[in-house]
């Protein structure tokens, strides 16, 4: 081969592979934009639309728990999404998660209110945040293997974390838009009708996202794997994952929970905190989140890029440790009611929690070989959501209404990250190994 068509063929590598993370992240922005913007209006809006009945704060602890049932539904769609994608391909296991996701998302801005239809009302919200849930189970594995199985070795925690970044562009995209609704209309306005547009509008971006993915190739490392292993996919590949690896799952939940917990806790719940507690505007809390989702996109990659050049363990337990330090400063600056600390006070803790959330989409794709990654990276990254981010609001809510304080809650977050950061310590070094070495090293293991 020439020098000059090998030059050719490495800039046509370098365009797909520029195609398929700009289509990830964009996919992964959608579907958390509609994942999240539930999340933003069960802090302000649910708990008057949908259960106008309760006290405040029961009404908003009612909201949060159909929150945590998305959260519920998702393992339940990693493991089917799971299943078929390490038996049939990532690429339209993807399309299929982004059309549940903008169906149940589009419907959300449809429903009744609890005033027009009564309890029907709240039972039909958390049907379609149960099919929300499922849809973005099976998202985030796709997502992330197309980026790291199209990337190079030398790169992949950049180009994972470019798409681990379109989740905190969704975030910013659904505060904002609630931020510019919550600004411009009457509080009677937006509580009537003024809610529902950022979910019908979900249909837009769910419309670009589908565009772009189905222009997509299957993920050449999957199918080269498929190619070289006799008998192909594996029948039963969850089951696999659990019988072989199961150490693993565990390694990667613990990994992700101190980042899902915190996450939370710093988004969603700091709304409800800022609002009911505390008295404040919803713009206030809207800002507050918003400066810190750009923030979090912003610098994402970069941390992802730190990891491809000193590791992926120093850079996440870096993460981790900061967040739990952070946690005890982050409620005392919410509690100033100064608009500017509050700001300070997402967006310092968003930054540093983006150290573990960047270079994550590597470190727990890096951990199973390709036959089964799709599903061991899928039940990582969901069942973990079960006990951190579904129930994190809830329990929050709850330890506030007992103690009177925000202290236990900045402990539970300096728990929950503790996990992650010892799990970083006890971790296996991945980075720059090629994805053949790893599928190697896992059958000399497994021999």
């Amino acid at each position: 081969m020439t020098t000059a068509n090998a030059g050719a063929l490495s800039a046509s590598a370098a365009r797909l592979r520029r195609k398929v993370v700009a289509a990830s992240a964009i996919g992964t922005a959608v579907e958390w934009y509609d994942f999240l913007l539930y999340g933003t209006a069960a802090a302000l809006v649910f708990s008057k639309v949908f259960f106008p009945r309760s006290d405040p704060l029961t009404g908003t602890m009612f909201a949060f728990s159909t929150y945590a049932v998305g959260f519920m539904a998702r393992p339940i769609g990693g493991i089917v999404f799971g299943h078929f994608g390490d038996r049939i391909g990532r690429k339209k296991l993807l399309t299929l998660s982004m059309l549940i996701m903008g169906a149940a998302t589009f419907l959300i801005g449809l429903l009744p209110t609890f005033n027009q239809v009564g309890v029907l009302a709240p039972v039909m919200l958390v049907a379609l945040r149960l099919v929300q849930g499922f849809g973005l189970g099976g998202q985030w594995g796709g997502a992330i293997l197309m980026s790291a199985e199209y990337g190079d070795a030398r790169r992949r925690g950049l180009w994972t974390g470019l798409t681990q970044a379109g989740g905190g562009l969704g975030n910013f995209l659904a505060t904002g838009v609630l931020a510019v609704l919550a600004a411009t209309l009457s509080p009677g306005d937006f509580l009537t009708w003024g809610w529902r547009i950022p979910f019908l509008l979900s249909v837009v971006l769910i419309g670009i996202g589908l565009w772009v993915r189905v222009s997509l190739d299957e993920s050449p490392v999957f199918e080269a794997a498929l190619a070289e292993v006799e008998g192909g996919a594996h029948d039963a590949p969850v089951l696999e994952t659990l019988r072989r690896w199961p150490w693993r799952v565990v390694l990667g939940g613990a990994l992700k929970i101190g980042e899902n917990i915190s996450f939370y806790l710093m988004t969603a719940f700091a709304i409800t905190y800022v609002t009911e507690m505390l008295h404040l505007s919803r713009a206030v809390a809207l800002n507050g989140v918003l400066a810190g989702a750009l923030v979090a996109t912003l610098s994402m990659p970069l941390w992802a890029l730190l990891s491809d050049r000193i590791g992926r363990r120093p850079v996440y337990a870096f993460g981790a440790a900061g967040v739990a330090i952070w946690a005890f400063a982050f409620y005392p600056l919410l509690d100033t009611r100064s608009p500017v600390l509050i700001i300070v006070a997402v967006v310092v803790g968003l930054l540093v929690h983006s150290a573990m959330n960047g270079p994550q989409g590597a470190v727990i794709a890096e951990l199973f070989p390709t036959r089964v990654r799709y599903s061991g990276a899928s039940l990582c990254y969901q069942v973990t959501s079960i006990v951190g981010g579904s129930w994190a609001p809830i329990v929050s809510l709850a330890l506030y209404r007992h103690f009177h304080s925000t202290l236990p809650i900045s402990i539970y977050i300096g728990v929950a990250c503790g996990v992650s950061f010892v799990a970083a310590l006890v971790a296996k070094e991945t980075k720059g190994l090629t994805w053949a070495q790893i599928d190697a090293e896992d059958r000399t293991a497994t021999a």
